[in-house]
């Protein structure tokens, strides 16, 4: 996947969508003009375009690439987006198989760790 996303260049976030037998489909989403922070419309929103994306193509899973040229450390805004988008899909039935952050210096999994840890702490 490092290959395929590669070091970040802007803030955005992308969808990358694979079928039912985890092969990755030829549709790649990228959403620019996100807020920094989520708030709950922005990932109700983002969810609702993302189901209708998977259904319109036959995806089963999806995997989220969160895109910003700052370092490979998990911020509170990538705990944000990826705690929001995940728990919006989740209540839809969509299979978040992987979030990954895209930093200056190359891509790193983010792991459900980095950023539900956060839930208890708030």
């Amino acid at each position: 996947m490092a290959d395929l996303v590669g070091r970040a260049l802007r803030r955005q976030w992308w969808m990358f969508f694979l079928d039912e037998n985890d092969v990755q489909l030829p549709v790649v989403v990228p959403v620019e003009g996100a807020p920094l922070v989520p708030d709950e419309a922005a990932a109700e929103h983002s969810a609702e375009g993302m189901a209708a994306i998977m259904e319109e193509i036959g995806a089963a899973q999806v995997i989220l690439v969160w895109e910003r040229p700052t370092g490979a450390t998990v911020t509170m805004p990538d705990r944000a987006w990826a705690r929001s988008l995940g728990e919006a899909a989740r209540v839809r039935g969509i299979c978040v198989r992987a979030q990954l952050i895209s930093h200056r210096d190359g891509v790193r999994w983010l792991a459900p760790d980095d950023y539900l840890e956060q839930l208890a702490a708030s």
